[in-house]
């Protein structure tokens, strides 16, 4: 309620024109509370009045609609095998979402079976081509397992963690790697945090920060783009088609 009210009174005290010179951004570090009040502003606006409304809460969509606007760039998605390296996380279940989308088969990993699998039930697929499937990397036999396997690899963890080791991606035959730690242990070991398509043998690889230019202009435009009309919604997935028009 307290949601509503706050938009209701930056709809009410605008009309007409003028409903565009305001809009709502919602951030903050609760992904699933940011989820939850995103959708409440939207169920408070009724006809033509409304104002648009962002939401990238800890940069968790901006940053996946990134890495996988770059990764598309690099390998044909709909045709390759992606694994999504602590899927379960704020980030990680937006780059399953975004893969899933494009098409391809997405490896949905967690070292909880339990929990990737929860992951994939809650994937929407109405409008999904590709296959998500839910894998267990507990141990580091099934990390290499499933390294050996997949055309592409985004790691998603969380900050100072390392997911994969050098020497499981050294041995594969990896296309492309995204790491989206920038802060020490990386979570791809070996490459480095700024790498920007930089290669390592005949695999492409992108750091956090090589990631984080991207995620930056998505950000900036999406900001931009919600002062030019009242009717404008970036979710992940509109961020994700602005990050085509970007010229990246």
């Amino acid at each position: 309620a307290d949601v509503r009210e706050l938009v209701y009174g930056l709809m009410f005290t605008r009309g007409g024109k003028d409903l565009a010179r305001s809009a709502v951004f919602v951030g903050g570090g609760d992904v699933a509370a940011a989820d939850a009040v995103f959708d409440q502003v939207r169920n408070a606006f009724f006809g033509p009045v409304r104002v648009s409304v962002m939401a990238d809460p800890s940069g968790a969509n901006t940053t996946a609609a990134a890495a996988v606007h770059l990764a598309r760039q690099h390998i044909d998605l709909p045709a390759s095998s992606v694994a999504v390296l602590a899927a379960t996380g704020p980030v990680g279940r937006r780059v399953a979402r975004l893969l899933l989308r494009c098409g391809g088969h997405t490896f949905v990993t967690s070292r909880s079976l339990e929990r990737a699998t929860a992951l994939v039930d809650q994937l929407p697929t109405e409008s999904a081509s590709g296959k998500a499937e839910p894998v267990e990397t507990a141990s580091p036999d099934q990390l290499r397992s499933l390294i050996a396997g997949v055309d592409a690899v985004v790691a998603a963890g969380t900050t100072g963690v390392c997911l994969l080791p050098k020497s499981v991606w050294q041995t594969a035959s990896l296309k492309l790697m995204i790491d989206l730690n920038a802060v020490p242990p990386l979570g791809i070991e070996g490459i480095q945090a700024d790498d920007r398509a930089a290669r390592y043998g005949d695999t492409i690889a992108y750091g956090a920060l090589g990631v984080g230019r991207l995620k930056m202009k998505i950000h900036k435009a999406a900001i931009r783009r919600l002062f030019e009309r009242n009717d404008q919604v970036f979710d992940v997935d509109a961020l994700f088609e602005l990050a085509a028009t970007l010229g990246e």
